[in-house]
């Protein structure tokens, strides 16, 4: 059995929940949904949230896009296809890419490239290799940028 709750309090359990945490605008309309609101009851909720700045999805997106690089160490393709999956327009997500720095990007791809490399045993030097670039690509790196990491390295041995 469900709790019900007046306007008032599934406002505030939204507000809460923005609040909480930088929310794009699929995540609060699956929230209103499990609340089983009335259209007129959502419409004004989401217009409240949207003008008192609760709810701002150029602020989730950088914040995303932070968070999934600088904490996840997720590359770009990766980061783009959870964005699109959560109703993010492509501009908005090239507009936002600003948030990771070019130079962090290589040296994220280096040092990635190098931790798993060499934790790769009992294998020749180009399975290794091989086994890393498709290791990073999984993890949302873009092939040439992989490319110039591991040309990089291999100047500076």
């Amino acid at each position: 059995m469900s709790k019900s709750y007046t306007f008032q309090e599934i406002k505030q359990k939204l507000v809460n929940y923005c609040v909480y945490q930088d929310r794009c605008h699929a995540e609060v309309e699956q929230k209103m949904r499990d609340f089983l609101l009335i259209d007129e009851a959502k419409e004004e909720i989401y217009l409240y949230l949207l003008k008192e700045n609760y709810l701002n999805e150029e602020r989730f997106t950088r914040s995303y896009i932070r968070g999934k690089f600088y904490i996840k160490h997720w590359g770009k393709t990766k980061i783009k296809i959870h964005l699109k999956q959560k109703g993010i327009t492509d501009k908005l997500i090239s507009k936002c890419f600003d948030e990771i720095h070019e130079e962090d990007y290589q040296k994220t791809i280096t040092k990635i490239y190098q931790d798993y490399s060499s934790r790769q045993h009992g294998l020749k030097e180009y399975q290794k290799k091989s086994k890393t670039i498709k290791y990073l690509i999984s993890r949302g790196f873009e092939y040439d940028k992989i490319q110039f990491a591991i040309e990089d390295l291999e100047s500076e041995a």
